[in-house]
């Protein structure tokens, strides 16, 4: 079997990780980092380094960008003029969050060129992106997604859920309910302390209800441990709230109340200092708000 020859753009947290498991899957692939010492492990284990984007994109039969924003992923794309070194019908697969409109537009511009394009975002922080787990929200053609999935599938679980734009709508559902989430377990672990209880066990007797989740579980633990390393940082969460909130605007106006009400909160701890913590340090956020810090105590 031939594998297509693949570029990757983005060397981060995420990145890294993800291009390393196409590489372990047999895929050729040669990477490009702004940093480029931070695709130098990548080097190391049979990747292709390439100095500038253009040079990634030359000889790729798919393309695939892992970076910080749509305004980013722009610049790389189109207004380094990247783009002109890439193949007629090369695929491009756009796995940054960005907005819903900006992927239709990337995607309008491509096929301009004569090539094609899948928004592609991500579900499952670097952790998924390590044990190649992610869930992986595609919009696009019919034909490209099938022409991708076998790409995907070494990275994660693809599903196509639209045409262009359609997995960024789909990633934004995603970090609305683990931002809210994020909210309401950090908000019930604080009132369960607040009150005297003690919030580790009234963690464990809830996780078998209703109430039971990814987030009470991860999340909730972070919080518990006061361990707000960033795996996923609180400006990449309120950037993705913000986005929510645009497109939503965009639906003549449709209103996202709770989303509003949580992008305001990470919106002041980021502004309070705590932009790079974890996005489960929304948790110091309420403990701000509450002033209660000095009076609640975890183990």
């Amino acid at each position: 079997m031939v594998h297509p020859r693949l570029a990757f753009l983005g060397i981060g947290l995420m990145g890294l990780p993800m291009a390393r498991n196409l590489l372990r899957a047999g895929y050729p692939v040669t990477v490009w980092n702004r940093t480029a010492a931070k695709a130098q492990p990548l080097v190391a284990e049979g990747a292709t380094f390439a100095e500038r984007p253009e040079d990634a994109l030359r000889e790729a039969d798919l393309v695939i960008t892992m970076l910080e924003n749509g305004a980013i992923v722009d610049t790389v794309l189109f207004g380094s003029g990247a783009v002109k070194a890439l193949r007629q019908g090369a695929l491009v697969i756009d796995m940054s969050s960005i907005k819903p409109r900006e992927a239709q537009a990337h995607a309008q511009r491509l096929a301009e060129l004569g090539c094609r394009h899948l928004d592609a975002p991500v579900s499952g922080g670097t952790l998924g992106a390590e044990a190649a787990t992610l869930a992986i929200m595609a919009g696009g053609e019919e034909a490209d997604f099938a022409e991708a999935e076998a790409v995907l599938k070494a990275l994660g679980k693809p599903l196509r859920v639209g045409p262009h734009g359609s997995g960024q709508l789909a990633k934004l559902a995603n970090q609305m309910i683990v931002g809210i989430t994020i909210g309401a377990v950090a908000e019930a672990l604080q009132l369960a302390a607040a009150g005297g209880a003690d919030p580790a066990l009234v963690r464990e007797a809830i996780r078998g209800g209703f109430a039971g989740s990814r987030i009470l579980e991860v999340h909730g633990e972070r919080m518990l441990k006061r361990d707000f390393a960033a795996r996923a940082t609180a400006q990449v969460q309120l950037k993705d709230m913000n986005n929510a909130l645009d497109a939503a605007a965009g639906f003549d106006g449709y209103q996202l109340p709770i989303t509003t009400q949580l992008r305001d909160l990470y919106a002041s701890l980021c502004a309070h200092g705590g932009a790079t913590v974890d996005h489960s340090g929304l948790f110091l956020e309420i403990e701000r708000v509450n002033e209660e810090s000095d009076k609640v105590r975890y183990p």
